[in-house]
């Protein structure tokens, strides 16, 4: 069985049309790097946001989530080990799940005072 994972940036190159395996690896490759340079910039301006506190427990969070990240996407692309697509489905793995945390991060970023689903206002 192959995954598919789809990339949720509106800034993410469309791959579909590529036609080599190299190709669809790099343009992988490309929006994971994109998809983590939004995570990295969303998680930088919430850090300058919250409280000590909370700075304290997003960088845990944070920590956690990227070994949970790097886990799930090993598990999760251990049957196209050995496959020339192998590279290219871990990419959109870890697009994926990076994408799902800016959206976490992001949503921290707008909460409303007294919401208390955010942390470290």
């Amino acid at each position: 069985m192959i995954l598919s994972y789809g990339s949720n940036s509106a800034l993410a190159k469309d791959c579909s049309r590529l036609d080599t395996q190299t190709a669809l690896d790099i343009c992988a490759g490309e929006n994971f790097k994109q998809a983590d340079a939004e995570l990295n910039a969303a998680y930088a301006i919430l850090l300058s946001r919250i409280s000590l506190k909370g700075r304290e427990k997003l960088q845990e969070a944070q920590r956690s989530w990227i070994k949970y990240k790097d886990a799930q996407c090993a598990f999760d692309t251990m049957g196209t080990i050995g496959g020339s697509i192998h590279s290219m489905i871990a990419a959109q793995c870890l697009t994926d799940l990076t994408e799902q945390q800016t959206k976490r991060l992001q949503r921290q970023l707008a909460c409303q005072e007294g919401d208390v689903s955010c942390g470290g206002q």
